[in-house]
């Protein structure tokens, strides 16, 4: 089957982009990525979708993360659509976008990476890219992957507040629970044994007694 897999490394594909071509591990470079795909330019859904991405490219940046969307319009349908975007983020329409679209006229890529969606037609009968995210590690692997389809909008807020969870937890041996922001009490793993939670987490270690008499639900505050 076409896609690719939570921890697969990410094709180092090339595009056309409103940027110019690109190879896709070189506009990483040692950054995350978050690459999203949509149906189409100069659609409802999709317009209010980037201009939200573009309202939040600065938080995203904060965190090291490059943006690149991707639909099977022209890079000229881009050019010309982004200035609707910015208008519609009530900006100027000669103002810098703040990321790149790929153009996946040919929907080769958007075959490669599994992103089309069946149920949802084009003019010319053919399916249209669905609403995917794919979140890719510095090390090129994929660490998030979420599909939406066509008729519902993502919520780009809570794929900071994902990234913000990815990435703390790469660099430290905690979970985060249900609904967790950033600088709530995260979770011990399992696997980590009492005296060395205590080692590793010295601002405490709270677990929460259960019927089951087994301490698994341990919490610790943010490292």
């Amino acid at each position: 089957m076409p896609g690719i897999l939570l921890g697969d490394v990410f094709p180092n594909f090339e595009a056309e982009t409103t940027i110019g071509k690109i190879k896709f591990h070189d506009f990483l470079g040692d950054s995350w990525g978050i690459l999203f795909s949509h149906p189409r330019d100069y659609t409802p859904v999709c317009t209010t979708e980037l201009g939200r991405a573009a309202k939040l490219s600065d938080e995203f940046k904060k965190r090291n993360v490059k943006m690149i969307a991707l639909s099977i319009d022209s890079v000229e349908d881009h050019h010309g659509w982004s200035k609707d975007i910015l208008a519609y983020n009530n900006e100027k329409p000669e103002s810098t976008f703040p990321f790149p679209i790929i153009a996946d006229d040919k929907r080769e890529l958007s075959v490669k990476l599994g992103m089309l969606d069946p149920d949802e037609l084009g003019k010319d009968g053919m399916p249209l890219t669905a609403r995917c995210v794919f979140v890719i590690g510095p090390d090129k692997k994929m660490k998030l992957s979420i599909l939406y389809p066509a008729t519902t909008g993502r919520n780009f807020d809570e794929l900071l507040r994902v990234i913000d969870s990815l990435q703390l937890t790469a660099q430290k041996r905690v979970a985060t629970p249900v609904n967790w922001k950033p600088g709530e009490q995260v979770m011990v793993l399992p696997n980590i044994p009492e005296d060395e939670a205590s080692t590793l987490f010295p601002a405490g270690v709270y677990t929460k007694e259960l019927p089951s008499g087994k301490k698994y639900l341990r919490y610790t505050p943010q490292p």
